[in-house]
């Protein structure tokens, strides 16, 4: 594999039109889909030269815990429709490159499932159901399990105008059933029927989600826990100071992956305003198009601890299961290698922000 492109092209060659569809689309006219890409490409590196780079060390630390480099798999619903193993093989494919995965409320397969199959640490997201105890029993789950974190999404009150999925009619096929959602009661393990007014998903989630997320929900769920939480969806300075000022150890800079407000700022654009809100009080990370090595030099040189990558794992679950996931990782845990060795680094502590210029 030379780029993830490729991969990307053995994986849309291996799912049916729907479910890739789901996987790929963005919200309306897919502009901060688009976005979420070009931010990072315009962003320039202003290089080192003449600094000693024949050893260095790509590892860091997210929540206390080592990785080997600082990309985590970010939590990406229904992986069973990617590959049969799911999210049992994308959690073996983290555990074999010594990194995070974060388990998604919406996943195929049980959270103790996933984690019994993680050999790396995992981390859980949550979706914050109107019915707050089956919002607790989850919590109560992911904590038993021992995952390390809880990932609370705060961006999805309601579900996007996705017209890929409109137009597919996307639900999930009745083989494939929503694990963790029986906590919420007898049949929303599964999706409705879609219809032009929405589709399967879109009507689970309002089914579900509580619209009255508020950041004492941050309060909430590690009084239950006693685990740190991280806010996801976070684009702004201010709310990223609310959250922090509410409990939260850290946040996701994220848009969803351009799969809900349309038009919204791209993570990349968003990423220093929320670092310097903050200003050390919490650990920030950021996901949404990055493909490359260089975007994650970027986006550390930026201020961000780690990112997370949704997309290209599927990318690799399609195309080859365990074995595709991990060589998506490798590939860029190589590019991000080589990329902070262009660049005069050695170590991620010396990612500064005069390494990026924004054009």
């Amino acid at each position: 594999m030379i780029n993830l492109s490729e991969i990307e092209a053995e994986a849309s060659a291996c799912m049916e039109p729907a479910a890739w569809g789901y996987i790929t689309g963005g919200a309306n006219d897919e502009v901060t889909l688009r976005e979420n890409r070009a931010a990072w490409e315009r962003l320039s590196i202003r290089y080192r030269t003449m600094v000693d780079v024949s050893t260095r060390d790509l590892s860091t630390t997210v929540l206390g815990d080592r990785i080997d480099f600082p990309v985590l798999v970010a939590p990406t619903a229904m992986q069973k429709l990617a590959h049969p193993e799911g999210e049992v093989a994308m959690a073996r494919a983290c555990g074999a490159c010594q990194t995070v995965m974060v388990v998604s409320t919406t996943a195929t397969t049980s959270l103790e499932e996933v984690r019994a199959a993680a050999s790396a640490a995992a981390w859980f997201q949550l979706y914050i159901y109107q019915d707050r105890g089956a919002t607790r029993a989850l919590l109560e789950r992911a904590r038993d399990a021992g995952y390390r974190a809880i990932v609370i999404t705060v961006d999805a009150p309601m579900l996007g105008w996705r017209e890929r999925d409109l137009r597919n009619r996307f639900t999930l096929p009745t083989h494939l059933t929503i694990a963790n959602a029986v906590a919420a009661g007898a049949g929303h393990d599964r999706l409705p029927g879609a219809d032009a007014e929405g589709s399967g998903l879109s009507k689970h989630l309002q089914a579900l989600h509580d619209t009255a997320l508020t950041p004492r929900d941050i309060e909430w769920a590690h009084e239950i826990t006693g685990l740190p939480i991280l806010v996801k969806g976070v684009v702004r300075g201010d709310d990223a100071v609310r959250a922090v000022n509410h409990g939260a150890a850290g946040v996701i800079v994220s848009n969803h992956g351009g799969r809900q407000l349309d038009t919204s700022i791209s993570s990349a654009r968003a990423l220093p305003e929320v670092v310097d809100a903050l200003a050390g009080r919490g650990e920030v990370y950021v996901d949404g198009g990055i493909r490359r090595g260089t975007d994650v030099l970027k986006a550390l040189a930026l201020g961000a601890r780690a990112v997370l990558v949704g997309r290209p794992p599927l990318w690799g679950l399609a195309a080859g299961g365990e074995a595709g996931v991990v060589r998506v990782l490798q590939h860029l845990r190589h590019e991000f290698d080589l990329a902070m060795s262009l660049a005069g680094c050695t170590s991620v502590a010396e990612l500064t922000r005069d390494l990026v210029v924004d054009d």
